[in-house]
């Protein structure tokens, strides 16, 4: 990349020690170069309170607050959940919403006629795979910069160092340094005591679950939730019409409330290492636990098991960026077909961390409870005998020819 060529930037920006440092780094790297900062608002709530002051304060020359919260949920969140994906019990809420993030930084990019999109993702990371992905998708010769891969700066202490001399405010310090990413899906927190995977997550400290409580202080009493759903997609809570983002933050507050959606983890990244990380997904937990209920009484067994096979394909793509593919496209398609008919309301428990099944009903429900009956039923149960003699006449074949 020739550096001389590089008169402005848009930068992905958070606010986050990350990003902060960026800023008069580029500046310094590239020629005093014009940095436009770009924030996606994924639902991340409070942290994006004064990003406009701190982010002209640290030299950038404006800052864009893109609001893509229904579109992240619309488009993302909810195609992932219909199809019941699951990278390695991760419920993914970082990962679907980089591509999101991503394709707003394209807009902005080309609206400001920039030379290049910077971002603040380190080279051992899943993150920096997922937006350069999905910037070749709508940009495929922009040029990206990505300064962890090129400055001297080795931990996230040498990055404190650098924004202390640089005068660059920080919200954290070196005792609550953990890495995180919020949105309105889920908080993830990395680092620090977490990096020793002996080290028990401190649920019950003060200030350290930010989403919900330890499910040692949950209420002694359950909660009841009820959602309703429509080919697969969350339309009511409790009885009242919702959109999904509203449900969704809705979910967040209970689920939080009694300890749901804690999770602990060492996951395999994209890169080939191992990585320790906890994460809080209140809301979505609930979301997929209801999801997966109404699913057992409309799927048939034949769809019902494929569809779970195909799931762990869709998690590994939107786990490793591959959003924008044909792929990815393809299995949404067939996903939706699953869902015509994934329509009814399920009740769930919430109690101290669990989700416990409390009801489900459909219009489509294929459990037919005089079927299944140990009562008097429709079922003649002699059919069972001539379908277990053709079941088993391989094994019958086998073993006489074993027998000789």
């Amino acid at each position: 990349m020739d550096k001389s060529k590089i008169k402005k930037v848009v930068l992905a920006y958070s606010g986050g020690l990350d990003t902060s440092v960026i800023i008069p780094w580029l500046k310094e790297n590239y020629n005093g170069c014009e940095v436009v900062a770009v924030a996606g608002n994924v639902g991340q709530a409070d942290e994006l309170e004064g990003l406009e002051e701190k982010a002209l304060k640290t030299g950038a020359s404006k800052l864009y607050v893109l609001d893509l919260t229904d579109e992240y949920v619309n488009e993302y969140i909810i195609p992932t959940m219909k199809a019941g994906a699951v990278y390695e019990e991760y419920l993914l809420g970082t990962s679907h919403a980089r591509p999101c993030i991503a394709k707003g930084l394209v807009e902005v990019a080309k609206r400001e006629h920039a030379d290049a999109i910077v971002h603040g993702c380190t080279g051992k990371g899943n993150d920096q795979v997922r937006f350069e992905l999905a910037i070749k998708h709508f940009a495929p010769d922009m040029p990206i910069i990505a300064p962890w891969r090129e400055w001297e700066l080795k931990s996230r202490e040498e990055e404190i160092d650098y924004a202390e001399a640089h005068h660059v405010p920080l919200r954290i310090n070196r005792e609550t340094n953990y890495s995180k990413d919020k949105n309105l899906w889920h908080l993830s927190h990395e680092g620090l005591d977490l990096e020793d995977a002996g080290n028990e997550p401190q649920y019950e400290k003060p200030g350290f679950l930010e989403m919900g409580v330890s499910p040692i202080n949950a209420p002694d009493k359950p909660t009841y939730v009820t959602l309703e759903f429509e080919q697969g997609v969350p339309v009511a809570l409790d009885g009242q019409k919702m959109s999904a983002k509203e449900i969704i933050l809705k979910l967040n507050e209970l689920g939080g409330a009694n300890g749901v959606g804690l999770l602990d983890i060492v996951e395999n990244r994209l890169v080939g290492m191992k990585c320790r990380g906890v994460y809080e997904t209140p809301g979505g937990t609930i979301l997929y636990k209801a999801h997966s209920v109404l699913e057992s009484v409309c799927l048939d067994k034949m769809t019902a098991h494929e569809k779970q096979r195909l799931a762990i394909t869709f998690a590994e793509l939107v786990y490793n960026g591959q959003w924008f593919t044909p792929l990815r496209e393809a299995l949404s398609a067939f996903v939706d077909k699953t869902q015509e008919r994934v329509t009814g309301k399920v009740r769930l428990k919430l109690y101290k961390g669990n989700m416990i099944n409390a009801g489900v009903w459909s219009p489509y429900s294929l459990y037919s409870e005089s079927l299944a009956t140990f009562g008097e039923s429709d079922y003649d149960q002699k059919d069972s005998q001539g379908f277990i003699n053709l079941y088993g006449l391989p094994i019958k074949v086998q073993a006489k020819v074993d027998g000789k």
